[in-house]
């Protein structure tokens, strides 16, 4: 097997790549990637640069692909590494650059590694392992909320292992969404209706906007909502460009479901979500007027009732957020594994992993005692 990295998805054939990444899961979409490309959410200014990792076999067909990035800071990444940065800069080693293999911007488990028939995914990454090395010097490896096949190929190569808790949305065999609410305790249901009813008598009609109806002025207004959010929460504009967004809605227009608050036909917030076949996943929401309960709405509620109305089996509404327990979201160990170049502090940091590891998996026990449904405790 021979591999080669690049810098840019087009140097890739889309042709090829689709082959490989032959899902619907889509961000691992060629168009999805190279919207952030051409849009400039990634690249050296914004710290993140893409080193596709494409294996051939000797005859020179494409076997497998990998996307990683390379990245001088660790925004956008969601399972965050900050306390071994800090470890690092504490005693005068440099952590940055370093690599990793995630969607930028996008806590969502699936696919990262893509292989053709007949290949094994244990075979193949440490001949990518290798490649990167030789072309990059960095302080470690980091693969980010990878699928189970990879998951174990990973664990069983000695790879650190780290876990994340989100909540996650999974159909059971609902009708509608007041068969969804006759599953969960008394409390918890008119709690939802409380909610959804106090958002009704603030005169907003909530709307489902997909393929064309994703106009130019809908995103110019969308965009204007997620930088307003993004300078509230974080004191800047946001992490993705609006070129970025503009080019989803030429490329992925199937994809993408929002779900817009109007008032007297003025949109007042959206959220917008991407879609697979099975799966509906939260990821950007903004407001120009908070409204009471809106949020919980159109991130939670209206992306509920599509997924039982479409008969999708999960609503992956993003990242963080215990609240989403108490509204029927479980809650769900997510993979990150790391290996890390030798170092004075590698004991440590595998010793904070496990620690790590052990206290969410405790954590997660709890959580589930306070899962809302009348069945299931």
């Amino acid at each position: 097997m021979q591999t080669v990295i690049h810098s840019t998805i087009t140097t890739i054939p889309k042709a090829d790549w689709s082959r490989l990444f032959k899902s619907d899961y889509p961000f691992t979409c060629y168009d999805f990637l190279l919207a952030l490309e051409q849009g400039g959410s990634l690249g050296p200014q914004r710290g993140w640069l893409p080193q596709y990792v494409a294996v051939h076999d000797n005859s020179d067909k494409l076997i497998a692909i990998m996307p990683w990035f390379k990245k001088t800071h660790s925004y956008g990444e969601y399972l965050f590494d900050w306390a071994f940065a800090e470890a690092y800069e504490r005693y005068g080693f440099q952590y940055y650059p370093k690599l990793i293999n995630a969607i930028p911007f996008t806590p969502c488990q699936g696919a990262r590694l893509a292989t053709a028939e007949g290949i094994n995914t244990s075979d193949v990454l440490p001949i990518i392992e290798s490649a990167l090395m030789q072309e990059h010097d960095v302080s470690n490896l980091q693969c980010l909320y990878v699928e189970p096949h990879v998951s174990e190929a990973l664990a069983e190569q000695g790879w650190w292992q780290r876990f994340d808790i989100q909540f996650l949305w999974q159909s059971r065999g609902y009708s509608s969404f007041d068969d969804f609410l006759a599953a969960l305790v008394s409390r918890k249901r008119k709690s939802i209706r409380k909610e959804r009813q106090k958002v009704s008598e603030q005169n907003v009609e909530m709307r489902t906007l997909q393929g064309t109806e994703l106009t130019a002025d809908f995103w110019h207004q969308f965009i204007v909502f997620y930088q307003r959010t993004y300078l509230k929460r974080s004191g800047h504009g946001g992490y993705l460009t609006p070129a970025t967004f503009k080019l989803w809605g030429e490329y992925l227009a199937d994809h993408i479901v929002v779900f817009a608050a109007y008032r007297n036909d003025e949109m007042l917030a959206a959220s917008l979500c991407f879609k697979s076949e099975d799966t509906l996943y939260g990821r950007y929401w903004g407001c120009q007027e908070e409204l009471e309960f809106l949020h919980f709405e159109a991130c939670y509620y209206q992306g509920i009732e599509y997924c039982i109305n479409q008969g999708l089996s999960y609503f992956d509404a993003g990242a963080q957020g215990e609240h989403k327990l108490h509204r029927g979201f479980e809650p769900v160990l997510r993979e990150g594994f790391y290996r890390f170049m030798a170092s004075p502090l590698n004991d440590s940091i595998e010793q904070y992993c496990r620690d790590e590891s052990t206290a969410l998996r405790e954590h997660l026990k709890t959580l589930q005692t306070y899962l809302p449904y009348k069945d299931r405790g």
